[in-house]
């Protein structure tokens, strides 16, 4: 099962630039990092390098879940890889994110691929749904302020 794999893609509505960079910073990952309502982001922390960790700390009421991984590539404003450690992923979890310019913003082309089975994927698809809409809703509430 572990060559099941996630494709999801959302346009948000900012620059390439801005939407590629809030990957790696960690102030901007505390307020999209959000795989469901409920969850908050305790802590985070990049080292946006590639061989370079990042490590974030999810909070469901008392209990924590760590999150974390290693750049496997940066490549300014085109593509973020990085390996995929979470209490839900298995050795070899790699997320894989396209950046491409358009009339209305970014497109964001997300691909994750090993998984325990189907339920974890799908557990997987609610949480990165979830996240692609928190960055564009953080964006809009920038655009509007």
């Amino acid at each position: 099962m572990s060559e099941l794999s996630l494709n999801l893609s959302r346009t948000i509505k900012a620059p390439i630039e801005s939407v590629y960079n809030a990957w790696l910073d960690p102030e901007m990952l505390t307020k999209f990092m959000i795989p469901a309502e409920g969850v908050t982001i305790a802590k985070a922390e990049t080292d946006a390098r590639e061989g370079g960790r990042f490590d974030i700390i999810m909070k469901a009421g008392d209990k924590e879940m760590p999150h974390g991984g290693v750049y496997k590539k940066l490549n300014p404003y085109t593509q973020i890889v990085f390996s995929w450690e979470s209490p839900m992923s298995i050795d070899g979890s790699v997320v894989t994110l396209n950046f491409t310019e358009t009339d209305d913003g970014t497109l964001i082309e997300l691909i994750h691929i090993k998984f325990k089975d189907e339920e974890y994927r799908a557990d997987h698809e609610g949480g990165w749904t979830s996240i692609l809409k928190a960055l564009d809703n953080m964006f809009a509430a920038t655009v509007s302020a």
